[in-house]
């Protein structure tokens, strides 16, 4: 029996319609790969990729890093100041403050919510007196560049589908990510480095906390070449790298051009537009292994720069180390950064755990900030820090003046932004005396992310792909821009 033949005879009405596409999606292809040869003067350093018509109107930031701390970090602790919970301390929580609303089946069973106030002093910053805790020093030296978002919100309220929500737009897998969305429609600023990039940071040597699933940087029904890809800490940066022994640069890249030829020849048989991005993704590999090992190499950084990181910045897979990378990424053209951190899921011994993990992320995200700064960067590059829901006013567990556990809220919490479009120096939005309710300006994740895409030029609501009959997008079908937090 014949296989070409044999493939020929099972083609599918979506191979039909692919073929008599071939000749397009090779010259977009040949186009991304070469574009010389489709130019009439050399092609300029700019973006490769994305949709026609994007972006929608002019942008104001190039470039996202996101800071996501996974586990959801207490904004009681930390940004959301409510001094007057210090007379409730050990109270029992109204029954009209909480007012029937949803918990978690680990304080559900609880005989009573008792109030635990902060045991953190909180002072005032900046111009407009934004108060931050003394367990953010660093970062509250710099609230003048930030617009300080009290009253996010969600729906969402265990960690796995909270953060698939913020990240995709649905509580559900099988979604593109944020930065999955912004590969298809923006496209790459750097021919040789991913348009999505994804950096994991050690705590104490390890990941721990809630397990993060590729799912959360995937592509979805996109084409797998906008997933994100991750860089390790340790080893090759990519996996595979490097050319096994043996084998030789020239050598590689006849074995790549023999390879390309044997997909072309399969693109022109079945018409799988996955094959071209199979083509696309090992020459970026290809291009990778120059690439990546001179964005990883710091040491032409400045020492200035490395103390502005802290101790933990030569240490590769640190949040420190990873902050530095990330100012190098968006240098280099990378239009997402996402850089996870874990370990802010603290149910119990919460002041002794916050006060870790904010002496491992407090003075890098300043030093970030100031980096970008320093380099005219930040004006055209938006940063994001925050986790995907905050944290109760009561007690999950025993209480004492000097100990106490916080359960997930997601009903009001705190992000920050910063930079890309961003107005500085702003506090956003006002919670209930318990950090419990939002009182004035709401911001649902869906509009959090629809005023990312419009920092970036984007319509939310025009950035669309159609997949099983439905247009699908990364709000949703929900989401509006808040115009108050845009400078």
């Amino acid at each position: 029996m014949n296989p070409l033949r044999e493939a020929k005879l099972i083609e599918t009405r979506r191979h039909f319609f692919g073929r008599t596409a071939a000749g397009i999606g090779t010259a977009a292809l040949s186009s991304l790969l070469n574009p010389d040869l489709f130019s009439a003067q050399p092609a300029p350093q700019t973006t490769a990729g994305g949709l026609p018509g994007l972006p929608h109107f002019a942008p104001k930031a190039k470039r996202v890093i996101y800071l996501f701390m996974s586990g959801a970090p207490s904004q009681l602790d930390m940004w959301d100041y409510k001094p007057k919970m210090n007379d409730w301390f050990d109270k029992d929580l109204p029954d009209s403050v909480r007012n029937g609303q949803r918990i978690t089946t680990m304080t559900s069973g609880q005989k009573r919510f008792p109030i635990a106030p902060s045991t953190f002093k909180f002072r005032q910053h900046g111009v407009n007196g934004t108060w931050v805790s003394e367990v953010l020093p660093h970062t509250a030296r710099i609230v003048d560049d930030l617009a300080v978002i009290k009253t996010v919100n969600t729906e969402a309220i265990n960690h796995d589908p909270a953060i698939t929500y913020i990240q995709t737009g649905s509580q559900l897998p099988g979604r593109p990510s944020a930065g999955a969305w912004l590969s298809y429609g923006l496209g790459s600023m750097n021919q040789n480095l991913p348009a999505f990039v994804v950096l994991h940071s050690t705590v104490n040597g390890g990941f721990g906390g809630q397990a993060l699933y590729a799912r959360l940087w995937g592509s979805g029904f996109l084409s797998t070449r906008h997933q994100g890809v991750s860089l390790r800490s340790s080893g090759d940066p990519v996996l595979y790298l490097s050319n096994p022994d043996g084998i030789s640069g020239k050598m590689r890249r006849r074995m790549l051009d023999e390879l390309a030829k044997l997909n072309r020849e399969r693109f022109s048989e079945v018409g799988d537009p996955e094959i071209q991005s199979r083509i696309a993704q090992y020459e970026m590999a290809y291009r990778m292994q120059t690439s990546v090992p001179e964005l990883t190499d710091i040491s032409g950084e400045s020492k200035h720069t490395l103390d502005m990181y802290g101790p933990e910045v030569k240490k590769p897979g640190t949040f420190a180390a990873n902050c530095l990378l990330a100012r190098r990424l968006a240098e280099r053209g990378v239009r997402f950064t996402q850089v996870f951190i874990r370990q802010w899921d603290q149910h119990g011994n919460l002041p002794r755990d916050i006060r870790r993990q904010c002496g491992i992320v407090d003075q890098p995200c300043a030093a970030l900030i100031n980096d970008l700064k320093q380099r005219g960067m930040l004006d055209d590059t938006l940063v994001i820090w925050g986790g995907e829901f905050g944290r109760t006013i009561y007690c999950q567990g025993g209480l004492t003046k000097s100990n106490y556990g916080r359960d997930h809220h997601p009903r009001c919490y705190t992000k920050w932004m910063a930079g890309g479009g961003i107005k500085p120096g702003i506090v956003h939005g006002k919670t209930d005396d318990f950090s419990y309710n939002v009182l004035e300006n709401p911001v649902h994740i869906h509009d959090l992310n629809a005023t990312i895409l419009k920092c970036l030029g984007i319509n939310h609501e025009r950035l669309v792909f159609r997949h099983q009959g439905r247009d699908f997008r990364l709000t949703d079908v929900h989401g509006k821009v808040v115009g108050e937090l845009l400078a």
